[in-house]
């Protein structure tokens, strides 16, 4: 199994989770683990992945998760949950 972390952050707004969803459902991305909180307008969103079946590569899979982010007025951050745990260890 790869697992990736993906974290969506910014305003709320009616349909961000759905967008999101059926994005990785259409990229046979399955959620494993899922944590989200709105703090006063803002949404906050952080998921744990697996990526084994994804049809392209990471790369191309980061570039569409942060197009989808733009276009529905979130910031879409997605890394290698290996990258993420050295990157966030104190």
């Amino acid at each position: 199994m790869t697992k990736a972390i993906i974290t969506v952050v910014g305003r709320d707004t009616v349909g961000i989770i759905a967008k999101v969803c059926t994005w990785l459902a259409d990229n046979r991305i399955n959620i494993l683990d899922i944590s989200q909180t709105i703090v006063d307008g803002f949404f906050n969103m952080m998921m744990i992945v697996d990526v084994s079946s994804l049809d392209k590569t990471f790369g191309d899979c980061v570039t569409e998760l942060e197009v989808l982010g733009r276009e529905i007025g979130v910031d879409i951050h997605c890394q290698k949950e290996d990258i993420f745990t050295k990157m966030h260890r104190i």
